[in-house]
């Protein structure tokens, strides 16, 4: 049995983060989600998500095709996590393209596209122009 897994905030849901969870899904039997936590998403971008973590964690662990989902609470410790769950593949957005390649010592590493056009960020900018300039 392949184990995948994959990290990723997955504040505000779109069809984005679905297409790239299910297509992870089909690189293995076993999809293994890492959401990142309020804290760490914090020190990445100077913000708290929109949803809080256990929040964010409930949405994905509803999504089909995730199998189990877990906490991240730091960038750093991507191999620890590989290795407690005994990831067969590490799958990152190629946002990320490079970024992992040190994770190949335990781990195949791939690195998907992302779905054009769709992002959190557009869609924040998109909410606030929507509400407040018209």
């Amino acid at each position: 049995m392949k184990t995948v897994i994959t990290f990723g905030t997955f504040d505000l849901l779109h069809v984005g983060h679905i297409k790239i969870l299910e297509r992870a899904k089909t690189h293995g039997d076993r999809l293994v989600v890492g959401v990142s936590s309020d804290k760490l998403n914090f020190s990445k971008k100077s913000k708290y998500p929109v949803y809080g973590e256990k929040d964010r964690m409930e949405i994905i662990k509803s999504i089909g095709v995730v199998d189990e989902v877990f906490l991240e609470e730091s960038l750093e410790a991507k191999m620890e996590y590989i290795k407690q769950y005994d990831a067969d593949i590490l799958i990152m957005g190629n946002d990320w393209a490079g970024k992992f390649d040190f994770c190949g010592e335990k781990c195949q590493v791939r690195y998907l596209d992302r779905t054009p056009s769709i992002s959190t960020t557009e869609i924040v900018e998109k909410i606030i122009c929507d509400n407040f300039i018209k």
